[in-house]
């Protein structure tokens, strides 16, 4: 079995791009990443501030220097590397990286720490049970 987890982007911002995280069909959260300057159709990295490229990705938690605890990994992410799933609120926490929360508007992102413990939980729960777990930036 697999969970299906979608991050689709929906406002591009000057500074961020704010999106919604689906799990199985069904809203999870808001997120927030740097700016989508679109790589997987020839745009260019600025280092630190840019959104990933578009693509599916396996998800597995590893435990993360920066942040001395395990969080959740995008493995094979062309031109990244260390990019995760984690709590922040404005594009100065992203660095690549996808931020979860509520509320998403004007470049900040709210409740992030409340929505990763949740979201930890859910990923942690498939992958002890034996779940593939990828997600998909659209």
């Amino acid at each position: 079995m697999a969970i299906d987890i979608k991050l689709v982007r929906s406002v591009f911002a000057s500074k961020t791009t704010g999106g919604e995280l689906i799990i199985n069909g069904r809203y999870f959260c808001d997120t927030l990443e740097d700016v989508d300057r679109k790589l997987e159709a020839g745009g260019t990295k600025i280092k630190g501030q840019t959104a990933i490229p578009r693509g599916i990705y396996p998800l597995r938690i590893t435990f993360s220097n920066r942040f001395q605890k395990y969080l959740p990994l995008l493995v094979g992410v062309q031109g990244f590397e260390g990019v995760r799933i984690h709590a922040g609120n404005t594009e100065h926490d992203t660095e690549g990286c996808i931020l979860v929360g509520t509320n998403y508007s004007a470049d900040f992102i709210h409740n992030s720490r409340a929505t990763m413990a949740k979201l930890m939980a859910v990923i942690e729960d498939a992958l002890d049970n034996g779940e593939t777990v990828n997600i998909e930036v659209a």
